[in-house]
């Protein structure tokens, strides 16, 4: 291996995982080939060479989409339980492997080692959510008007699922897709991030090492990798019925037009802004934790990450203050050392994003009350290590409208009633998530009901932050309307039937209408 940093066993993970010093990226199961160019990934955590990936040609891709297509009609046969069985293997084999794992999630995106076990134990948490409902996907039966008649709606599989999934979730959002996609009776055809793709080609191995176990045939999980043009291979072809992107706001209208286009379904999880509604009601000692945890947490890398805080007047100063002092408190470096709260940004544009949202929220007329900036010396060697910083700032903002992907929080102030404080918080075109911190049970549920938050995820005290997989996750407005994982995500990679059951010898029209012969 040609990374470094021994210190923490990263060097004995990637052996564990079977990550080589080049990797191919391309894998239909237990075939890897690439025809294309080798791209590096590197480690935000100490700018280290990690290994080097072949991207997916354009004949790579094809040889991938055969192989689906064609395991598709034979895995869509199999019983749903006989399908959990496998997602059940795929879910013991994470268990097995969930300290490297981890590691490598750590080490590749930057993220702290405790959030890297995190994400993989939601992968196996997601296994057995998908095994339990492998049991229950369920129809619905009606009456029908028409005498000796029956009627019902039954789920079938839907074929090749296409996922894009982003550097800062790069094992749990595609496994949220999979597992259902699986026990579904879908195949998957995975294109992770061009910045965390060694973390692909470990789920890969892992998924494949199940289903060879199993005798199951090639192309059930493939793998392909590279930049946005490897994407659109996926998004433009009608061979893929349904394509589930998680990403920014500008890359899902991409994918949502070239889907659309072709009259394909595609699942969007984009872009958040996401705000904490600080009321006077409001436990100060519970918002500090659910506010910084929200904004600093994987270096404000989430998706679901507290960019707004909007505090009532009353209360304004005395929330602030806690919330600085707490920020004091923070201790920045290698996300492998589990004493560290906040780790690198993913790359230099990253970093070069966040001192541009900082200088903005100052040309605005903004007020940077917590400062900003690069970290250098003994550590921070690979330049992406930055500051929290903390900014006064108004809704109306330009800055404040976008998400930065980066530990920056704005503090906004409301005054009056809560209805104010929710006008505010919608006044964004993303909507992810969303938190209110109040004690009072008048201000929760005005804040829960119809016209309270307009985010996919509303949340009572607790933060924006993180998500249990027993709930569909995902956002409405320009954060794209998709859901996952919980609930009853999985109607979304299955194609609905209606059926009716005619039991006489006569054939009666609905309606009442007559046609005699």
């Amino acid at each position: 291996m040609q990374a470094t940093t021994t210190s923490f066993g990263i060097e004995e993970a990637l052996e564990q995982l079977g990550i080589k010093e080049v990797n191919k990226g391309t894998s239909t199961g237990k075939n890897w080939f690439s025809e294309g160019e080798e791209f590096t990934s590197s480690s935000p955590v100490d700018g280290q060479v990690i290994a080097k990936v072949t991207a997916t040609s354009k004949e790579d891709y094809e040889k991938v989409m055969q192989s689906a297509t064609s395991a598709f009609k034979d895995w869509r046969l199999k019983p749903a339980p006989q399908r959990g069985e496998i997602v059940r293997q795929f879910g013991d084999e994470l268990r097995r492997l969930k300290e490297p794992l981890g590691k490598l999630v750590s080490y590749e995106m930057g993220k702290s080692y405790q959030e890297g076990l995190g994400e993989v134990q939601e992968m196996i948490d997601i296994c057995d959510f998908a095994v339990g409902l492998s049991r229950q996907l369920h129809g619905l039966t009606m009456h029908s008007e028409r005498p000796g008649h029956r009627m019902y709606e039954q789920y079938h599989p839907l074929g090749v699922v296409g996922i894009i999934s982003a550097f800062n979730f790069p094992v749990a959002v595609w496994a949220w897709n999979t597992t259902l996609a699986w026990i579904c009776g879908d195949v998957c055809v995975w294109k992770p991030s061009e910045k965390t793709p060694l973390c692909g080609i470990a789920c890969q191995k892992i998924a494949a090492k199940v289903l060879a176990d199993n005798n199951l045939p090639e192309g059930i999980s493939c793998l392909i990798n590279g930049d946005y043009k490897v994407g659109e291979m996926m998004t433009n072809d009608p061979r893929v019925p349904l394509v589930s992107a998680t990403g920014s706001i500008r890359m899902g209208k991409i994918v949502a037009q070239a889907v659309a286009a072709r009259l394909g379904k595609s699942l969007l999880e984009l872009g958040g802004n996401n705000a904490i509604i600080v009321t006077p009601d409001a436990d100060i000692k519970m918002t500090v934790i659910g506010a910084v945890f929200g904004a600093v947490g994987t270096a404000g890398q989430r998706c679901t990450s507290t960019r707004r805080l909007i505090i009532h007047e009353s209360i304004y100063d005395k929330v602030k203050d806690a919330v600085v002092d707490a920020y004091k408190q923070l201790r920045i470096g290698n996300p492998l050392d589990e004493k560290n709260h906040v780790g690198p940004l993913i790359d230099k544009d990253a970093v070069k994003m966040y001192n541009q949202a900082l200088e903005k929220v100052v040309a605005e007329g903004g007020n940077i009350i917590v400062a900003g900036g690069v970290l250098e010396g003994e550590g921070y060697e690979s330049g992406c290590y930055v500051k929290p910083a903390i900014a006064e700032a108004k809704n109306s903002f330009e800055i404040v409208q976008h998400e930065t992907f980066a530990p920056v929080l704005y503090l906004l102030k409301y005054s009056g009633a809560i209805e104010n404080a929710i006008e505010i918080q919608n006044g964004v075109v993303q909507g992810l998530s969303s938190a209110i911190m109040t004690n009072n049970l008048r201000e929760a549920e005005r804040f829960l009901s119809h016209s309270g938050s307009d985010c996919g995820i509303a949340n009572v005290n607790i933060g924006t932050s993180g998500a249990e997989i027993g709930g569909a996750f995902g956002g409405e407005k320009e954060t794209g309307g998709g859901r996952e994982s919980g609930s009853d995500a999985w109607k979304v990679y299955m194609r609905r039937q209606t059926n009716t059951i005619n039991y006489t010898t006569e054939l009666p029209l609905a309606q009442g209408i007559k046609f005699d012969l």
